[in-house]
């Protein structure tokens, strides 16, 4: 492994010109105007991988292309087979405003490089892409076979991967995927993210009168659907902060003690979460962390709610309806259809006899775990500790990731989560930047875990 080391360390400049060109890609998924900055991205990522050794394709999709790059592979191969997923398109960067430098001319700033995707995504799969090269171009024989497979429509949750999965399973048959699209709490805390919370969606209305009446001759003599909501939503919450949803817990795995025990090795200080937040105080279900909170329960959300006159000054009525925009984030096992019949069974419980109540269900993922305590995950977190000389954490992350429930669905696989973002990394945000000391220590990290896992 010296000899890798030693590419890697003589190359790292070289390394980060290289991401400074594929950032320069407006690759917005999200916006027309840029579809053929998506297809020049998604060229420039195949040809610069055949530069260093890779097979690479572009494939077309019924969206943005999808991109497969290959190491040199054996017809019948003995090593094991294992896939690196990532996405080259990015977030909008409005507003642009607020960017300190212009979003698509990376700007290095200490040791941070300032661009939007430099850490979601392209930074992170492009550390693996470096520590590929550094086996190919050292000769050294890499110990499993790779495919990279990145996506061009993960940031507007797009069909055309999970279709490409379907059609291409024979050849993408694998023994796991590692995916680099999450986080470490900093340099001293590289993290395995073994877990993620599950999605659930919905929309609710609460329909009074047939029309907005006025507040001072009928005031009083009909529910007005904006209290009548605010109190129906009030009762899904308990004071103890617990879901008031029968049913809603039964499927929830606790969790272990070792679980527990290694979520507060985290670095937490409850005076910089509230500061970061900007509130007074937390809530939370009790019994429980903020870490565990926020990362291993479940919660119901409201994401938005409209009723009655949003104008300019003031319009004396009773609103004839009220809505609401819910999520529900989902830990293992729950079910995501299984809750929202639980959630609307519940909401037409509590719904008033003076309203309407109807409801629309949206988008719902998983929830997906993975033993932390596998072969493949031990040897991952030792992969983590040679590169940045520190003893990991095992992460929950509170978020959703759906292409990894789609992989265990369509592969059978299980997924390894080895985030190289940082907290202050403003991710969707103005400002968005890779800090290089991470990026080239994630490189680092993924030589290792190619031997790591093979010995595995």
């Amino acid at each position: 492994m010296k000899h890798l080391k030693q590419y890697i360390d003589v190359n790292r400049q070289r390394f980060i010109d290289e991401l400074v060109e594929y950032l320069r890609f407006p690759s917005v998924s999200a916006q027309s105007a840029h579809k053929k900055d998506m297809g020049d991205c998604a060229r420039w990522l195949a040809g610069h991988a055949r530069s260093i050794g890779l097979k690479s394709c572009v494939h077309r999709t019924a969206g943005h292309p999808v991109v497969t790059l290959a190491t040199p592979r054996k017809r019948n191969s003995a090593k094991p087979h294992f896939l690196v997923y990532g996405h080259y398109d990015v977030q909008p960067p409005e507003p642009l405003e607020l960017w300190d430098s212009p979003p698509f001319e990376p700007t290095l700033r200490g040791r941070n490089l300032f661009a939007r995707g430099a850490s979601d995504n392209k930074g992170q799969h492009f550390a693996h892409l470096k520590a590929v090269e550094a086996y190919l171009k050292t000769g050294t024989e890499l110990p499993c076979d790779l495919t990279f497979v990145v996506e061009g429509e993960e940031e507007v949750g797009g069909e055309a991967l999970v279709e490409f999965l379907k059609q291409n399973k024979r050849d993408l048959k694998c023994d796991g995927v590692v995916v680099s699209d999450t986080g470490m709490p900093d340099l001293k805390h590289p993290a395995l993210t073994y877990a993620l919370r599950g999605v659930a969606a919905l929309e609710i209305s609460l329909i009074g009168p047939d029309r907005d009446l006025h507040s001072g001759i009928y005031g009083g003599s009909v529910e007005n659907p904006a209290m009548a909501l605010s109190k129906l939503l009030g009762r899904m919450i308990n004071k103890n902060g617990s879901i008031n949803v029968p049913g809603f817990y039964d499927d929830v795995v606790k969790l272990t003690a070792y679980e527990r025990r290694q979520l507060a090795r985290l670095p937490y200080s409850e005076a910089k979460y509230k500061k970061l937040l900007g509130v007074k105080a937390l809530f939370g279900e009790k019994g429980f962390t903020p870490n565990e909170q926020r990362a291993a329960r479940p919660t119901f959300e409201i994401n938005g709610l409209t009723s009655g006159y949003q104008g300019e000054g003031s319009k004396t009525i009773v609103p004839s309806t009220a809505s609401a925009k819910i999520t529900m984030r989902l830990v293992p096992n729950q079910d995501p259809k299984k809750i929202l019949r639980l959630v609307a069974k519940q909401l037409k419980a509590l719904c008033p006899p003076t309203m309407r109540l109807e409801v629309e269900l949206g988008h719902a993922a998983d929830p997906y775990v993975v033993s932390p305590t596998g072969p493949l995950a031990k040897a991952a977190l030792e992969s983590l500790k040679t590169a940045f000389g520190h003893e990991p954490v095992l992460l929950r992350e509170g978020g959703s990731i759906p292409i990894v429930e789609h992989f265990a669905r369509i592969l059978k696989v299980d997924t390894y989560l080895l985030g190289l973002a940082l907290p202050d990394d403003n991710l969707h945000s103005p400002n968005e930047k890779m800090d290089l000391e991470v990026f080239t220590r994630g490189i680092w990290m993924s030589a290792n875990l190619w031997a790591n896992f093979a010995e595995a």
